[in-house]
């Protein structure tokens, strides 16, 4: 197929998977909002001006112009105005709420029979199950997708099957020309293994991972040592002395690791000069949350250091530094790799579509966790104050004074108005390097 249809299609279907994602999002909120009965009157996807929208009951449902996030307009989300009493309305999409109290544009007027369906009116728990519900959404995609990429797919795992024989003994960084005389043999070529061969013993034990048989090729340095594979079906053995060699340290992050200079790290250990091939391998559902949990570790990792990590983006999109592969990236940036994996005809399809969906889990946590910075306009402000709420009032109560009432968040405009442009200022940086300087799966 075409390249560049692949590469359209790997774009298309994260579209579509963060639209979906989105939409859910925002279902989040508006199914705990409808079951404690608060009137919701807008459920929309993107921003904007309404492309198509239609009605049922008391809530219009439609899609805008600017796919860029989603809301659900609630009644009452701030408490009545102390000098007029009136009610505004609000919602939980992070723009919607900038541009809702910005141009003071009233989505609905507080009705007969609206009496205890507002917002602020509700205990605070439920105002922090309504807000959490996003969040939570997203989660559960992430899980699902998870799931599916490791108990549906697979992921790719090094089996006993060897991919490739290197030729020459080589020092990092030194390449030398296979039919030089400078070319000394690694064990394995002097040994007559070839790719396709399958490692079946090894010192006369048998091969049961790759993992193990590293370990113990790396533990024979200078030892002749037996070795069987299986070659066109029949068994082959000979025999091999692994070389102390200096190989990278690989981290837990599956990089090689670095000393406190930046300078890669290495170890002297045995070396045979087999690569392995890959397969992928479908995991237990046991290892469904493990992973997920490690996904969001990271995620919550990058978000911790956001403001140092946009920073370095911003250095690297300005300078010939480079950028970090494991730095923030924007929608742009994330279809980019979308539409390079996919085009990736080399690879298999179904490695190709398991890639995708491991993407799609992981901005799915990404969105998950980044909603719940607590700060506004962001699901995790909303929490804030209604815990703020919480907190007040108990200590009223605690001394014997009045009950305070709801926390009016509306006073909280002003940083909702900072946070909101450092966003969309974060935003347009991430999508200008994600242009000029983007980061490449090669």
């Amino acid at each position: 197929m075409n390249p560049v249809l692949l590469f359209i299609l790997g774009v298309v279907f994260v579209a579509i998977g963060i639209a979906v994602s989105i939409a859910l999002h925002e279902v989040g909120h508006l199914l705990p909002a409808k079951l404690f009965k608060v009137r919701v009157t807008k459920y929309m996807i993107g921003f904007g001006p309404t492309l198509w929208s239609t009605r049922k009951g008391e809530t219009e449902y439609g899609f805008k112009a600017i796919p860029l996030g989603g809301y659900v307009s609630m009644i009452g989300m701030y408490p009545p105005n102390k000098e007029d009493g009136a009610v505004r309305p609000s919602s939980t999409g992070m723009f919607q709420t900038l541009a809702t109290e910005a141009r003071s544009v009233a989505h609905q007027e507080v009705g007969p029979g609206d009496e205890g369906r507002l917002f602020y009116q509700l205990p605070v728990w439920k105002k922090i199950i309504i807000m959490l519900g996003g969040p939570a959404a997203n989660l559960l995609i992430g899980l699902v997708l998870t799931a599916v990429l490791l108990m549906g797919f697979g992921i790719a795992t090094a089996t006993t099957t060897v991919a490739d024989v290197s030729r020459c003994q080589v020092k990092a960084g030194e390449t030398i020309d296979p039919d030089s005389p400078d070319c000394k043999l690694t064990p394995a070529a002097a040994a007559g293994l070839k790719p396709l061969d399958t490692v079946t013993s090894f010192d006369g034990k048998t091969v049961a991972s790759w993992e193990q048989l590293t370990g113990w090729i790396r533990e024979s340095a200078g030892r002749e040592v037996s070795i069987t594979v299986e070659r066109d079906g029949a068994p082959v053995t000979t025999t091999v002395t692994p070389v102390l060699s200096a190989r990278p340290i690989i981290g837990e992050d599956g990089r090689q690791a670095l000393d406190a200079e930046g300078q890669p790290l290495y170890q002297e250990v045995g070396f045979l000069g087999i690569g392995a091939q890959t397969a992928l391998v479908q995991q237990p559902a046991s290892s469904v949350l493990p992973m997920a949990g490690e996904n969001i570790r990271q995620v919550a990792g990058v978000v911790l250091n956001l403001p140092a990590r946009v920073a370095g983006v911003a250095q690297a999109a300005f300078s010939e530094e480079p950028r970090d592969p494991n730095g923030p990236i924007s929608v742009v940036g994330v279809g980019r790799v979308a539409g390079e994996v996919a085009a990736m005809e080399q690879v298999p399809v179904q490695s190709r579509l398991a890639v995708l969906v491991g993407l799609l889990a992981g901005l799915n946590f990404a969105l998950a966790v980044f909603n719940l910075i607590p700060l506004l306009p962001l699901d995790g402000g909303h929490v804030a104050g209604a815990l703020y709420e919480g907190a007040r009032r108990r200590v009223a109560k605690l001394f014997g004074k009045p009950d305070p009432g709801a926390f009016d968040i509306a006073k909280l405009l002003p940083v909702t108005y900072v946070v909101a442009v450092l966003l969309m200022g974060m935003g347009a940086l991430l999508i200008y390097a994600d242009i000029v300087k983007p980061i490449s799966i090669f």
